[in-house]
């Protein structure tokens, strides 16, 4: 998880009440935001949300503006929280669906896909179990072009640095410093011509290279820069955000590091990025690819004479950073770990070559992975486990999972194997009655003695025992028909079912 950026900026909870989506994300976590305007989104915005449900990260947007609650259900000037996404099989093509919470715990969509929307019946009996929940909770599903449509502002709150780059799940290192824009001797604003004074802003010096190759590679790094102004204010309401920007330099030449680089650096060199415009924002950042080399990054304010303290922030894979003429020595990089390390990367090669995965596949992952926490007694999943599994997988009958559907799958097969292997004291590689209830117990599945015996009976091998992959598949089965309970439930006590539902419940059981 990335480091915080300290309460010194986020002024008090009283001022998130009147902020906006991305600080509130930057001030209670100190990742870094990403803010998408969804008029102008980009073509591949689902694979981004793919991304980003599937790793540590948090997703908020927001509704136009105003302060009223519209026919179709949606409060304008309002931020949600986005928190699933989902591909359906409808009208014999794919529908993307955003799940949205309203944080009132009330007031929902009224429009397609909304709890009282026809448009559910149109799927499998399967989807509509599994997804439709008829709650006034607040959260509801809805159409992606009608997500596009309807809101304003879509914005990820980065946890792990490499989000939407090809090197997440790798180790990545971070360095804070704060710095100040100072009239008079460190606030010049933006480059106007090569003779302004843009060369008394702060200047930061940054060293970046690929740590598996050393120094002398010159394949690209992947940088992200962040940049952040403190308030001016003890209530930073009271007092706009200036508009500011980061201009980043090639270093070709060495210079005295103890002093600010000349104006003639800044004449004869061209920025790497002209900042498209400049924001009157908390937060800018900049996530770029780097040739292993020196760097200067200047942060600075639309217009000179202005003042505000700020803090830099820059995530690499290694690098060093420092500012340039200040007295402090250098600031060496603390690492950061994504604690699925090497997972994202293998399940992005994983899908490049296989973008829906298939029972056979998924045997053979299954059982070519290093399952570390079961010791000797590896499990061997049979060709009619994974059918088992991908069924239960499976709401649109493709007969394939996602990457999605994959990565919820890895979670819950690494929670399965922690529990397995905890209760499963003497090393046998199976479960006994008493092993097993404690195991589905610790796994939130609480079963009474008589359904704990029968399902050892109905899972479990001759001997009465359960090994890992019929665990896996009790699991797997035991939660989705809870989930499917708690859907169909009006009042959490009884369910009534018409005949399609009522014949999918004994097929799925």
């Amino acid at each position: 998880m990335l480091a915080s950026s300290g309460s010194g900026l986020s002024g008090s909870y009283e001022d998130l009440q009147r902020g906006e989506v991305s600080e509130a994300l930057v001030d209670f976590t100190g990742g870094v935001t990403m803010t998408i305007n969804l008029a102008k989104a980009p073509g591949n915005l689902w694979e981004i949300l793919t991304r980003a449900t599937c790793c540590r990260t948090l997703i908020g947007c927001q509704t136009h503006s105003g302060e009223r609650v519209l026919e179709n259900g949606l409060v304008d000037g309002h931020a949600y929280t986005l928190t699933g996404i989902r591909k359906v099989t409808y009208k014999h093509g794919p529908e993307y669906l955003v799940k949205l919470r309203n944080p009132w715990g009330r007031v929902e969509w009224k429009g397609d896909w909304s709890d009282s929307s026809s448009t559910w019946d149109l799927l499998s009996p399967k989807e509509k179990i599994l997804l439709l929940r008829k709650d006034d909770d607040g959260e509801f599903w809805m159409a992606l072009r009608d997500f596009k449509a309807h809101f304003v502002l879509l914005v990820i709150c980065k946890l792990s640095p490499g989000l939407l780059s090809q090197e997440a799940g790798q180790k990545w290192s971070y360095t804070m410093l704060e710095g100040r824009w100072e009239k008079g001797t460190a606030a010049s604003g933006q480059i106007k011509s090569p003779q302004d004074t843009f060369w008394k802003n702060p200047q930061f010096l940054l060293s970046v290279w690929r740590p598996q190759e050393g120094r002398r590679s010159q394949m690209p790094c992947s940088v992200l820069v962040s940049l952040i102004q403190k308030p001016r204010h003890r209530h930073r309401n009271w007092k706009p955000y200036l508009a500011i920007a980061i201009y980043i330099f090639r270093m070709s030449k060495s210079y005295d590091n103890k002093r600010r680089l000349p104006p003639e650096f800044f004449w004869e060199n061209v920025p790497l990025n002209w900042p498209e415009t400049f924001l009157t924002e908390k937060e800018v950042s900049r996530e770029l690819w780097l040739e292993p080399g020196t760097y200067v990054i200047v942060p600075c304010t639309s217009e000179a004479r202005q003042e505000s303290k700020f803090v830099l922030r820059v995530f690499s894979r290694k690098h060093i950073f420092y500012e340039i003429g200040s007295k402090s020595s250098v600031v060496l990089s603390q690492e950061i770990v994504d604690q699925s390390e090497g997972q994202d990367e293998f399940f992005t090669k994983l899908f490049k070559k296989h973008p829906e995965i298939n029972a056979v596949q998924l045997q053979n992952i299954l059982n070519h992975m290093p399952w570390s926490g079961l010791g000797s007694k590896q499990p061997v999943f049979s060709l009619e486990a994974c059918q088992g599994i991908l069924a239960l997988l499976d709401l649109n009958a493709s007969g394939t999972v996602s990457i999605q559907e994959f990565r919820e799958l890895w979670k819950q097969l690494m929670l399965y194997q922690e529990v397995f292997h905890k209760q499963d004291t003497n090393r046998s590689g199976s479960l006994n009655w008493a092993q097993l209830r404690a195991a589905m117990r610790e796994a939130g599945i609480v079963l009474n003695d008589d359904v704990c015996q029968l399902m050892l009976i109905r899972y479990g091998g001759p001997d009465l025992e359960m090994d890992f992959v019929s665990f896996v598949h009790l699991m797997l089965r035991a939660e989705n028909m809870e989930d499917a309970f708690q859907n169909l439930t009006q009042d959490g006590k009884g369910i009534y079912l018409q005949k399609p539902e009522w014949l999918m419940m004994t097929l799925y059981s």
